[in-house]
């Protein structure tokens, strides 16, 4: 529907209809989409008012010393000139007169096809802006989305909540675990992590019975909710520093640690 409507405002049928130019069939088009959607009633609305300030600005007066100018030939009376005329079979007054309005006219004409069409053109920057914003639209509707279902996590009666905070390492450290054992669920929120040298980061760890697994890179960069593994029968949460390039479980320096055992 959408594709529909983006289609028919290019279509430059709303100018046709604005000036008259469209047939039946088209008519009842136009008239369809501006009864039925707001983008196409403010488009035609825009247009309208813009015809409008067109024809105010394109309307030009006659000079008014141009009738008396006229009459002032007219009552010529040198009789030389009278005869000259006659003679020299010059182009009647108001041929003269006639050839002005339609140079007039047809200066008018050009002057209104070239403000409409700027017309057409703003009037086809207006609808991709009303579908940017339409787009922008959704794309907040999506992260709200998102954001609500993971509000839900949060809230789910199943998920239990561990605060981790640094020790004399990293007094300021400090983040939150949720883990939902009935949906085999974990995330972690990072709220501070002081900072660290470039080739070292903070890593999250789980302790298991018999060995320590790896579950990803902390970054203070991403404030938001991380998804981390789900490690089943985990005993504690830690978060240590990790040395870039360096093996796992080598150079790494526990700051922080939380125990998943229940009381």
């Amino acid at each position: 529907m959408e594709t529909k409507l983006h289609n028919f405002l290019n279509s430059n049928l709303l100018n046709k209809y604005l000036v008259g130019d469209t047939s039946i069939e088209e008519t009842r088009e136009v008239e369809y989409f501006i009864g039925n959607y707001p983008e196409v009633a403010t488009a035609y609305e825009k247009l309208q008012n813009n015809l409008e300030i067109i024809a105010k600005a394109g309307a030009v007066d006659v000079p008014k010393n141009v009738l008396s100018n006229i009459l002032e030939a007219l009552d010529e009376t040198d009789d030389t000139k009278v005869i000259q005329l006659v003679q020299n079979r010059k182009t009647p007054w108001y041929s003269i007169a006639a050839s002005a309005a339609a140079i007039l006219f047809a200066a008018t004409s050009f002057m209104l096809y070239q403000k409409n069409q700027n017309l057409a053109n703003e009037n086809n920057v207006v609808v991709e802006e009303i579908f940017d914003l339409r787009s922008d639209i959704e794309n907040n509707n999506k992260k709200l989305t998102e954001l609500s279902r993971e509000l839900n996590k949060l809230n789910n009666p199943d998920a239990r909540k561990y605060v981790i905070n640094g020790n004399e390492r990293a007094k300021n450290l400090k983040t939150v675990a949720y883990i939902n054992p009935v949906e085999k669920t974990s995330m972690i929120d990072v709220i501070t992590l002081p900072q660290l040298p470039k080739e070292q980061h903070y890593e999250i760890w789980a302790e298991l019975q018999d060995r320590m697994v790896n579950l990803g890179i902390l970054d203070e960069s991403d404030r938001r909710l991380k998804h981390i593994p789900y490690m089943e029968d985990a005993l504690a949460l830690s978060i240590k520093i990790g040395t870039s390039g360096s093996k796992a479980n080598e150079n790494n320096t526990e700051v922080a640690e939380v125990s998943l055992k229940e009381n």
